[in-house]
């Protein structure tokens, strides 16, 4: 081979390497319920910058879709669990969602639509049995609307579904079978999506194992763990992930479904808000799952990993709280775009942040040191600020839950100040307060400054609070937590 023919094909590999993506088939969850939501172009930039190129969406955010408008960004839009009703009582309405939040954005703005997500997670069984009846007309009618529209080939109607759809009753993975009252329900639902070349979307969170079971085996949660395996007949799982994935293909392979597409609809682990949420342990898990993608490894099941979406892109620090403070805090990065921990997605890519992100100006809003720790106006005052602003780090175990009393006051007078936008009389305590420029963070506890969205308008008050009972409810938590840090 003559020197030309060398260079030609060494540039040629040169151009092979760096045009790789991140993990193959890997995407991430993009949630907005955000009081200050990182501009949606800067979101896209930021997906791009990652070579994340696939997002999935909760609702048909007009922002999010706009900015993904011509990215090169595969979309997964989804509907809320609260239209299920009205979409399976009405087909003109299925249409109707499909017009205004599929096709005009496809035409429109060049979204590369891919999936609708009909409800998130419908028969969890916290539920009840609230969406059991409307869930798989509402997706019949979805998919009848998309195929109208001229729609049927490019986007597919799926449904996000939780893992507690199916278990085992032999404790192994080869004994999987759907929930018994909902199982001719998820076989027909599944049929359905084979018609149609849809995948079934699952949402599996080893996280949530280890929360809800002080007794589980903590290496288990991990792609590493090796102390306490599960043994299936002639397969060792070593992983509570594959072990739960393989549950799933066997109550397929059970039902006479073994060859559906299947979606990893969400996945991850929470940097804060309990004792195991932490950036080590999300760092480990991430990492590890990324690792499996980027091999190509599959379960024992199925050798092919499946299309998975990162739980979640950024922190939403308005999330419900449902079933703990560690719901805020799934982001891979942290509320503005900064990154919380080295992430090696492939190829040589390691997160970058966000860019171009414009701040609230650098001050803070902290108890007085003339103020004392016993003033009878404490509790109230500290109860308001965290009925309107997020306080989920200070939990025990979180990253803010060792501070101290004066501390902790100040943690909470400073989200109110910064969710109000730092206006003017948001930082009056009954004197307790004073605004300061000198970043009172410590450790592993940040006093953020919010993102400048431009909105000035108001303070937030009883009654014209964003954040709804559930923040109230937030605010009592905390100001019982802080009075017990009070009186010690």
């Amino acid at each position: 081979m003559g020197r030309l023919d060398r260079r030609f094909w060494f540039f040629l590999l040169l151009w092979a390497v760096g045009g790789q993506s991140i993990a193959e088939g890997l995407g991430v969850n993009w949630g907005t319920r955000a009081s200050h939501p990182l501009p949606a172009d800067i979101v896209v930039r930021l997906l791009k910058d990652n070579g994340i190129k696939k997002v999935k969406l909760f609702e048909a955010d007009p922002m999010a879709l706009r900015a993904l408008g011509n990215s090169g960004i595969e979309v997964m839009v989804g509907i809320p669990n609260d239209l299920l009703a009205p979409l399976a009582g009405s087909v003109r309405a299925a249409e109707d969602w499909v017009q205004q939040n599929v096709s005009a954005y496809v035409s429109k703005y060049g979204v590369d639509i891919r999936y609708v997500a009909v409800g998130n997670e419908p028969f969890l069984t916290t539920y009840k049995g609230m969406f059991t009846q409307t869930t798989f007309p509402a997706l019949q009618n979805i998919q009848a609307a998309l195929i109208k529209a001229g729609l049927g080939k490019q986007a597919r109607a799926t449904v996000p579904l939780n893992a507690d759809v199916y278990e085992t009753q032999t404790g192994v993975p080869s004994g999987g079978d759907f929930r018994p009252d909902i199982l001719t329900l998820m076989v027909s639902i599944i049929k359905f999506l084979i018609n149609n070349g849809a995948p079934l979307t699952i949402n599996i969170y080893p996280f949530l194992s280890l929360y809800a079971d002080p007794n589980f085996p903590l290496d288990y949660a991990f792609f590493s763990g090796a102390a306490n395996p599960i043994v299936d007949g002639s397969v060792t799982y070593t992983n509570v992930f594959d072990a739960n994935y393989d549950t799933l293909i066997s109550a397929l392979e059970k039902n006479g479904l073994p060859n559906i597409e299947v979606i990893i609809g969400e996945v991850g682990w929470p940097t804060d808000g309990d004792k195991n949420a932490n950036i080590q342990y999300a760092s480990k898990f991430n990492q590890g799952l990324l690792n499996k993608l980027k091999k190509g490894q599959g379960s024992p099941k199925r050798q092919k990993p499946p299309e998975t979406y990162l739980f979640g892109l950024i922190d939403e620090d308005a999330k419900s709280i449902d079933p703990g403070n560690f719901e805020r805090h799934w982001g891979i990065f942290y509320y503005d775009g900064t990154v919380k921990y080295p992430l090696d997605l492939g190829n040589g890519r390691n997160l970058v942040p966000a860019k171009n992100v414009k701040y609230l100006d650098r001050q803070w809003c902290v108890m007085s040191p003339d103020a004392s720790i016993m003033d009878s106006n404490l509790p109230q005052s500290v109860a308001e600020a965290c009925t309107y602003a997020d306080c989920t780090s200070l939990g025990l175990g979180s990253s803010c839950g060792g501070l101290d009393e004066k501390s902790n006051v100040s943690y909470a007078f400073n989200m109110y100040y910064q969710t109000a936008n730092q206006q003017k009389g948001s930082c009056q305590f009954s004197n307790l307060s004073v605004i300061t420029r000198k970043d009172p963070s410590r450790d592993t506890c940040r006093f953020e400054i919010m993102i400048d969205t431009g909105r000035h308008d108001k303070v937030p008050s009883p009654t014209a609070s964003s954040a709804g009972n559930l923040q109230k409810a937030t605010g009592i938590i905390f100001c019982v937590v802080l009075l017990w840090i009070i009186g010690r």
